[in-house]
């Protein structure tokens, strides 16, 4: 669904994350560097927004995206997911939040987290023990 800037011309933002554990070092998180480098560039080019950043912690990693969409069903989630999943670690990922206070749309629960484990395809949820 596309999202039409408010009025005053700006557009919307939105925020989400992805919750990486355990934490990974900074040089095994390359390939998702510079997909995230990539993306950024191509968004400038097609004059979207998009944003990721690697956030390096001591519980966790996290990849922070700000984008024009709440959208999470891109290519570049996927090929994101692919890499993670690739690596075999454990992530989440959260739904987004409008960064300008604009409500989520009415399918998404902002509590929601949706897990990754490792050798989990990407968004099936783990059985429940």
């Amino acid at each position: 669904m596309p999202h039409e800037p408010p009025p005053g011309g700006s557009k919307p933002s939105w925020a989400y994350a992805y919750q990486i554990v355990p934490p990974q070092p900074e040089d095994r998180l390359r390939a998702i560097k510079t997909l995230l480098d990539r993306e950024r560039k191509q968004a400038r080019l097609g004059e979207r927004t998009w944003e990721g950043r690697l956030v390096l912690e001591q519980q966790a990693t996290h990849i922070l995206v700000v984008s024009d969409s709440p959208a999470q069903d891109l290519e570049v989630n996927r090929r994101l997911e692919a890499e993670l999943t690739g690596l075999e670690v454990g992530f989440a990922r959260t739904v987004p939040m409008s960064v300008e206070g604009e409500p989520a749309p009415p399918a998404l629960d902002p509590a929601l987290v949706v897990p990754h484990p490792p050798g989990k395809p990407s968004g099936r949820l783990p059985p429940k023990t």
